[in-house]
């Protein structure tokens, strides 16, 4: 930033899972959507990675929120510290004055306009002097390289931390669209109750996450096979400490009934599509992007489910915040922003 600039211009994915901030086209921040607040002085003690850390280990003192919820703000005082604190982390040497905040910020294309107002204040609140909003499924597209002005159909699905985001899109503007709570936080809930039920073990929501990422699949049978994950935790009938090896096949069957209502959410949108755009995105194919998209298996899954190509959009964790960034670059050009 130049001695004299004073207007700093941030594209925020503010997440459910992770927040991500891009400030002059690079990723400046991104840390999970976490924050740990003193309980006696309600005062932030950490954010970030340093509040992860925190998860399941806190003291009575210390409590660790995550204050989106679904996709929306579930906790609005923590959500307005995590963003203030966030944007402190950008670097701003060289700026004689604090700057004004130029912010685009994307949202579930599925949020009431209450839920965008919590937003919106969020955002004013920790800086935000001028403030755009974009549904998360027109920024995962763009952020896929995607031409979503041009008159054809395009398809994105965006499969977050608390929600999955799938739309038809063309002309700039979404044709149908469908958003559930099936996505991340519920992958990791259910394969913590799979191993507590299966195998009579307890586990914390940090060791399903990694389980989630490192052998996570959609399908039983994979032609890169990751190798096994070996989890240790008290045994629900005993409290004594417990040792097993887990393999992807039970994290698909895990994981089935969740992505079973991804499928037919899949499916609704398919049918409600004009003929013309379907016969686009058969063509096309259709593009999966968010942490969701990194699920062993799961292009393969949906396209036999459909018929239908599948492609997974290049660093698919940060599709939404690069396409974000363009819309930001772009703000008096595309009219599917909602300005204040």
């Amino acid at each position: 930033m130049g001695l004299f600039s004073l207007t700093q211009e941030l594209a925020i994915d503010l997440g459910t899972a992770n927040t991500l901030i891009v400030y002059n086209d690079e990723v400046v921040v991104d840390e999970p959507s976490v924050v740990a607040i003193n309980i006696h002085s309600g005062q932030m003690e950490a954010l970030g990675h340093e509040a992860h850390r925190y998860v399941g280990r806190t003291n009575p003192n210390l409590r660790t929120i995550r204050p989106l919820k679904g996709g929306v703000i579930a906790d609005f005082n923590a959500t307005e510290l995590m963003l203030k604190g966030m944007i402190r982390k950008i670097k701003t040497s060289g700026a004689l004055f604090s700057p004004s905040l130029k912010m685009v910020i994307c949202i579930p294309s599925g949020s009431t306009n209450v839920e965008i107002r919590a937003v919106r204040d969020s955002a004013e609140h920790a800086g935000g002097r001028e403030v755009a909003m974009i549904y998360e499924p027109m920024a995962a597209a763009l952020g896929a390289g995607l031409d979503v002005e041009a008159p054809e159909g395009n398809m994105i699905i965006d499969i977050g931390g608390g929600t999955s985001e799938i739309a038809c899109i063309s002309l700039g503007g979404i044709v149908c669209s469908e958003s559930i709570d099936i996505a991340g936080d519920v992958f990791t809930n259910d394969i913590m109750n799979y191993i507590k039920q299966q195998h009579n073990i307890r586990i914390g929501e940090r060791t399903a996450e990694d389980i989630k990422c490192k052998i996570g699949a959609a399908l039983p049978e994979l032609d890169d096979e990751p190798e096994d994950y070996v989890v240790t935790g008290p045994s629900v009938l005993t409290a004594l400490p417990q040792t097993i090896s887990l393999n992807y096949t039970e994290i698909a069957y895990a994981l089935e009934s969740s992505l079973s209502k991804l499928d037919e959410a899949l499916m609704k949108v398919l049918t409600e599509m004009p003929a013309e755009l379907y016969s686009d995105v058969v063509r096309n194919g259709i593009y999966l992007a968010g942490g969701g998209a990194l699920i062993k298996g799961l292009g393969k899954r949906l396209s036999d489910k459909t018929g239908i190509p599948f492609h997974i959009a290049e660093d698919p964790l940060r599709a939404i915040v690069r396409g974000t960034n363009l819309a930001l670059k772009n703000i008096n050009r595309f009219s599917f922003l909602m300005r204040g």
